[in-house]
């Protein structure tokens, strides 16, 4: 602070008092504006206007982008979307198609009782055991490149929602996640091989090789090698069994019925267990 001189009444001023310069306008406004292009100082309260962000639909933290979505995003997400609904359209008929056409159920579905009844009935004459592996790449790997595309738009984003919130799948996602952090493609292209193995989703296997930047190429030839070996493990096992497979198959498919509806109930009552544990 600076101090006035005093002047008594028996004494002057030695000379004249200098001029105070004008306090600058950041003293007397309390803050100042940070120059164009700078953060403002730590402890400066932006202004209301500044600081109230406005409000969007689209900030959910069940979709795997910010903001609003792009075209490719809906593409993708439709994709995704459809892919679970061709599943579960596929439900009731799964039961009575795996002992009247398992070749037929292998090709749309590619599931481990059809390609186990399909190379049981070639066992026994019906089939050949070729044909069930040429039938199950198709009938695998239809929409894996879907999960690819999401990792490579999405990256990280689609991982967390792919392992849900918590549960001991969710635990062991991510050690898969941190391994890939720390060896990068030398992991990630054995893991695709060995996907239909892995105890985790192949969805967030297929989106981890898209994260990282594995080529599509690339990824259907490690996604098919690694589906043709899981096909013919089963194959195997089914051709084994030979007449008792196929009798099995066949009394399932005569109660096909109560089989399907068996199914969607044990598919809805594990989709609402999954809901309740992740909220």
């Amino acid at each position: 602070m600076r101090e006035e001189p005093v002047a008594g009444p028996e004494s002057e001023p030695a000379g004249p008092v200098p001029a105070v310069p004008a306090a600058p306008a950041v003293a007397r406004q309390g803050a100042a504006e940070p120059p164009p292009g700078q953060e403002p100082a730590s402890g400066q309260t932006p202004a209301p206007e500044e600081a109230a962000a406005p409000y969007s639909p689209w900030n959910d933290p069940r979709l795997p982008w910010e903001g609003k979505p792009r075209r490719v995003d809906i593409v993708c997400w439709a994709a995704i979307t459809l892919s679970g609904l061709y599943y579960l359209s596929l439900l009731p008929f799964r039961a009575s198609l795996v002992g009247s056409h398992p070749i037929v159920m292998v090709l749309l579905n590619g599931s481990l009782e059809a390609i186990v009844s399909a190379a049981a009935f070639a066992r026994v004459g019906h089939g050949s055991l070729a044909v069930v592996l040429l039938a199950s790449i198709p009938g695998l790997i239809k929409f894996d490149i879907i999960y690819w595309w999401a990792g490579r738009l999405w990256g990280e984003k689609i991982l967390q929602l792919f392992t849900g919130r918590r549960g001991r799948a969710r635990k062991r996602a991510e050690r898969f996640i941190e391994r890939v952090h720390r060896w990068g493609r030398w992991f990630t292209w054995p893991a695709v091989v060995l996907s239909p193995f892995l105890p985790i989703p192949n969805a967030l296997v297929y989106a981890v090789a898209g994260w990282t930047g594995m080529s599509w190429v690339t990824f259907l030839v490690l996604d098919a090698i690694g589906n043709l070996a899981w096909a013919g493990m089963l194959a195997g096992l089914g051709y084994a069994l030979g007449q008792h497979a196929v009798s099995v198959a066949q009394a399932i498919s005569r109660y096909g019925l109560w089989v399907a509806i068996a199914i969607v109930v044990l598919v809805v009552a594990s989709q609402l267990r999954n809901a309740r544990t992740q909220t």
